[in-house]
């Protein structure tokens, strides 16, 4: 029988985590500890709570294990210099006159083909600040414009947050990624718009010092740097095409695999395969921890009480998904941390409510991406970093983003109403 706890342990146990977060201590610990803490505070016993914990654990394996496969995949695309080929394709098509367009189009490309968002946006950066300081613009339009396009094609990606989702609310991937293409079409359109405005203030120009980073390195043709990606959404698609279903556990590294043989690095493939998992070890441990605090918060009152307070207050039962979503992935400072906790805990009462499995991870997922870059998490500095911006000048941004990420959370709860 599960351990039941209560609201309060388990709220005290996610402010412990959040608060160890913020001070720096390792994340993965930071959510074991709170989960111990909030379980003991929650009325559990030592045994109960561990158990819990453990099992909360044991629920992501299933997730852990694709992700540590797709870590063949995203690091195939970035060792190959697949990811950058694609990125500098797009800039040089679309030309200097639309640059913002261009880099918030190849960041959410090389996000959705499964790379994940940080180091998408470190990929692309590069690019972005070469043409930036050619065309004049500011250093906070281009990386708005790279932020806004991963957050964009994050949510239509196999990365580890749609593995989670798609996990917890047990629906084939393809389908919780292809939900979410016209929230995201949307984030996109508002995130040009945006940083079209900030580029052009160009309070913080970039200069010849903030192109010294950038390294040229022998990039694969556009067709084998494309591949592998394409065999990834072919594999992916056959479920609903002809009703073949090919896992995630599969179709990921098959595409990597492609891709390293399309661009003639067969002889690095161990190499690259290693980068690969080096890049997911730190997402998968991170899920583990995740595990542990859901497995508390879900087993605790906490479901029922918000349930019964939205039904208090009038709002429809649906309004939880996306604002679980926010506000975990806005406690952890993660899209993947986040939509996994909402996912976890909220699956069965969503679910028990009416609502649409499809419909749940689709706006659980759209709302983790609002507030998923607070300073408290590694995002925020890995694309502050990935430009060479001060911190303060980077908090700036945050309104910024968060609006790209409540533009796609309002459309999927907009199609929500519309089809269900």
């Amino acid at each position: 029988m599960t351990a039941q706890f209560s609201t309060l342990g388990a709220l005290i146990g996610l402010a412990i985590a959040i608060i160890l977060i913020i001070r720096k201590v390792a994340p993965a610990y930071c959510l074991v500890l709170g989960a111990f803490i909030g379980g003991l505070i929650g009325g559990g016993g030592l045994a109960d709570t561990v158990s819990t914990m453990v099992s909360g654990a044991g629920s992501m394996m299933s997730s852990v294990l694709r992700i540590l496969t797709s870590g063949i995949l995203a690091g195939a695309l970035i060792k190959t210099g697949s990811a950058q080929k694609i990125a500098e394709t797009i800039v040089d098509k679309l030309g200097q006159k639309r640059a913002i367009m261009a880099i918030s189009i190849a960041t959410m490309i090389i996000c959705a083909v499964g790379v994940f968002i940080d180091i998408s946006v470190i990929t692309v950066a590069p690019i972005a600040l070469a043409i930036g300081e050619k065309a004049g613009l500011s250093k906070s339009g281009v990386l708005l414009a790279m932020i806004g396009g991963g957050k964009a094609g994050n949510i239509v990606s196999p990365n580890p947050n749609t593995i989670a989702v798609s996990e917890a609310f047990e629906q084939p991937l393809t389908s919780v990624m292809m939900r979410n293409i016209v929230p995201a079409l949307f984030a996109l359109v508002v995130t040009i718009l945006l940083a079209n405005m900030l580029a052009k203030k160009n309070n913080d120009p970039i200069t010849a010092a903030d192109l010294e980073g950038s390294d040229k390195q022998n990039l694969p043709g556009f067709l084998s740097a494309i591949l592998g990606p394409v065999v990834v959404i072919v594999l992916l698609a056959l479920r609903p095409i002809c009703g073949v279903s090919i896992d995630p556990l599969i179709a990921l590294p098959v595409g990597g695999i492609v891709s390293v043989l399309a661009t003639g690095n067969a002889k690095n493939l161990v190499s690259y395969t290693e980068y690969g998992l080096s890049k997911v070890i730190g997402v998968s441990i991170l899920l583990i921890g995740t595990g542990t605090i859901a497995g508390i918060i879900k087993a605790s009152a906490l479901q029922s009480d918000v349930t019964n307070l939205l039904a208090a207050m009038h709002m429809p039962a649906f309004i939880l998904a996306p604002l679980s979503g926010l506000l975990m992935a806005a406690a952890t400072a993660s899209t993947t941390a986040g939509a996994t906790v909402a996912a976890q805990t909220f699956s069965s009462a969503l679910l028990s409510a009416g609502v649409p499995a499809l419909a749940a991870a689709a706006m659980i997922h759209a709302g983790a991406t609002v507030l998923d870059s607070l300073p408290h998490g590694s995002f925020f500095h890995a694309t502050g970093g990935s430009v060479g911006m001060s911190i303060s000048r980077r908090m700036k941004l945050i309104p910024y983003e968060a609006f790209v990420g409540l533009t796609s959370t309002v459309v999927a709860v907009v199609i929500y109403l519309i089809a269900g």
